[in-house]
């Protein structure tokens, strides 16, 4: 069952973030179960638990609805992250076995490759910082975090990606050097890396959103 629960949260909290149900939208439960093709006890557990992450909001005899945005909150996520990220960061480049440093150095193939799909390997890159800390409070805790801005930066990019498609492409490319900062064993490196990213990441949204 909790396979089921974990599939069933993933996708409805992949429509969530990529706004394919929009911000103050009904959760339409059978819809969901048909569309997933999960039983209603694994829907409905996934449910619970986007409740508890703040994505989904639950009222009595009203029934669900995906959590409205205030963007206004990427300054209270900032603070988070740019304590959190960092420590992340530090401990992965501590910690990171082989095989995490196999998938970073993939990660950094891609960055070399390019690509349209930058949310994707921006998403990508920081859960495996997150997994190579290898603690898993601290990786629930930060993919928690990181959706909720993920979100927000999803609406604000809606509105004006033509014109500031630029400043995704800047925030992931400065990945490169914390991956290579971790796969080099340098935690003192990586977490001022990662410090300067989310720093970056929140002004960077900021000029975005004067546009929207």
């Amino acid at each position: 069952m909790s396979s089921l629960a974990d599939k069933a949260y993933h996708a409805i909290r992949g429509l969530i973030v990529s706004l394919e149900l929009a911000p103050g939208a009904v959760i339409d439960e059978r819809a969901l179960i048909e569309r997933l093709g999960i039983g209603r006890t694994p829907v409905r557990e996934a449910l619970r638990r986007l409740a508890q992450e703040r994505l989904v909001e639950v009222y009595p005899r009203r029934g669900m609805f995906v959590t409205g945005v205030d963007v206004r909150e990427l300054a209270r996520l900032s603070e988070v992250r740019v304590v959190l990220e960092p420590e992340a960061a530090r401990l992965a480049a501590e910690r990171a076995t082989e095989a995490d440093r196999v998938e970073l150095t993939a990660l950094i193939d891609e960055l070399d490759a390019g690509g349209n799909e930058l949310m994707g390997l921006d998403e990508r890159i920081h859960r495996a910082v997150y997994r190579a800390a290898h603690n898993d409070l601290l990786e629930a805790t930060l993919e928690q975090y990181y959706v909720l801005a993920t979100r927000i930066w999803s609406i604000a990019l809606g509105h004006a990606y033509e014109d500031r498609a630029h400043e995704l492409e800047e925030a992931v490319e400065a990945h490169r050097a914390l991956l290579e900062a971790i796969n080099d064993g340098d935690g003192e490196r990586a977490a001022e890396t990662m410090r300067a990213h989310v720093q970056d990441f929140e002004q960077a949204m900021h000029r975005v959103l004067l546009t929207v």
